[in-house]
């Protein structure tokens, strides 16, 4: 099967203290997302006001042999069963495109501080926008055990 490819450009970059991909221990990552010299210092205008963002990110360091289309235990664990590959947050998805909600801490020339991203050094930002409390979810939140269960150590502190 061959999917349609789209190419997209990259906003910035992640300058942090982890330069290895970890499944857990995220909590308290302080990093930088350094805008590229392309785009205008105005484009943050106004950004600082807000304290948490949306990031768009490519897992840079995966390939494309890494990813899984089909049913996985998720974490390769057999006690949880296996789930689809559109379930799972990480990789292995076709497009290798992550997505984080880390707090903003300031916002500094083109270098836009934040703690718990969960992007290791160099990362290739996509994207990113403010979180507007209104774009959460709406109505109660259901998932089954094992996300908990998985990510309990996720934002734990190293």
């Amino acid at each position: 099967m061959t999917l349609q490819q789209l190419s997209l450009p990259v906003i910035g970059h992640v300058i942090s203290p982890r330069a290895e991909v970890s499944d857990d221990y995220w909590g308290g990552v302080q990093s930088i997302i350094r805008l590229v010299p392309e785009l205008p210092l105005d484009t943050l205008e106004g950004l600082d006001a807000f304290s948490h963002l949306q990031v768009v990110f490519k897992f840079h360091l995966a390939q494309p042999e890494d990813i899984h289309l089909g049913a996985r235990s998720p974490r390769g664990n057999p006690e949880w069963d296996p789930t689809g590959t559109f379930v799972h947050r990480n990789h292995r998805r076709p497009a290798q495109i992550g997505i984080s909600h880390p707090r903003l801490i300031k916002v500094e020339g083109r270098d836009i501080h934040v703690k718990d991203l969960d992007a290791v050094n160099a990362t290739p930002v996509i994207d990113l926008a403010p979180w507007f409390e209104q774009f959460g979810p709406r109505g109660a939140v259901q998932q089954p055990a094992w996300p908990g269960d998985m990510l309990g150590d996720y934002w734990t502190a190293q």
